[in-house]
């Protein structure tokens, strides 16, 4: 599948330069100090706080992320050469955003010492956790999907950051800025902010509901990219 191999070309990219492990190791330290700082100023067993502010924190690092993946083929040239290799449109587009998803996932797998650390120091609740993961993943596709729609739109990397750090903490911020909105509007705002459908996975409730809205907000994304790129070739 050619999606594949556009998925190890970009995972090279990512890996193969110092901007990987710089994202990396901020994000650790990021999350690491807002987790551990209150966790023992509180002395409680739980991962609350870490999936507390993960959206906010993924709004910010996915878009970091994704803003070379079309931007920087598009400066450079690269994506001409790339049309005449045996690949389709949503072949580049897979590849990319499972790229950029995987990513988040590798950033993500260092985090699992944290919990392994509170259960050595108090009965942790799996269950929560499992869920907390679970949404940080299906968070982290729907941003992909945002930031790559923002990277299709523009050659300048810059300007693809700014457009999805906007939209990813437009939609993360959304539910707690209703008080500014009339009380018609308010049902649909609350659906439309990702921070709600998060906690409740995080609190480990699946609920379809919570499921369908970020993987709808991942197909928007990766439409509006398709319909982006169409208009370029």
């Amino acid at each position: 599948m050619q999606a594949l191999q556009i998925l190890k070309k970009e995972m090279r990219h990512y890996f193969l330069s110092p901007i990987a492990y710089i994202v990396i190791a901020i994000f650790l330290l990021v999350t690491g100090w807002f987790f551990f700082t209150p966790f023992f100023l509180y002395n409680q067993a739980s991962m609350r706080d870490f999936f507390n502010l993960l959206p906010v924190i993924l709004a910010f690092v996915i878009p970091a992320v994704t803003m070379r993946l079309f931007a920087e083929e598009f400066n450079v040239g690269s994506y001409e050469i790339l049309l005449t290799m045996p690949v389709t449109v949503r072949d580049v587009i897979a590849g990319k955003f499972l790229a950029g998803v995987l990513f988040i996932v590798a950033a993500l797998i260092p985090t699992l010492a944290y919990p392994v650390t509170v259960s050595f120091l108090g009965q942790l609740d799996w269950g929560p956790v499992a869920g907390g993961y679970l949404g940080a993943v299906l968070l982290a596709g729907a941003f992909t999907a945002v930031g790559l729609f923002a990277s299709s739109l523009t050659r300048n990397q810059i300007i693809a950051f700014i457009v999805a750090l906007i939209i990813c903490f437009s939609l993360t911020l959304l539910d707690k800025m209703l008080f500014f909105f009339p009380q018609s509007l308010l049902g649909i705002l609350t659906y439309l902010g990702a921070d709600a459908h998060f906690t409740n996975i995080a609190k480990g409730i699946i609920d379809s509901r919570d499921v369908l809205y970020f993987l709808s907000v991942s197909f928007i994304g990766l439409y509006g990219t398709h319909l982006a790129i169409q208009k370029r070739t």
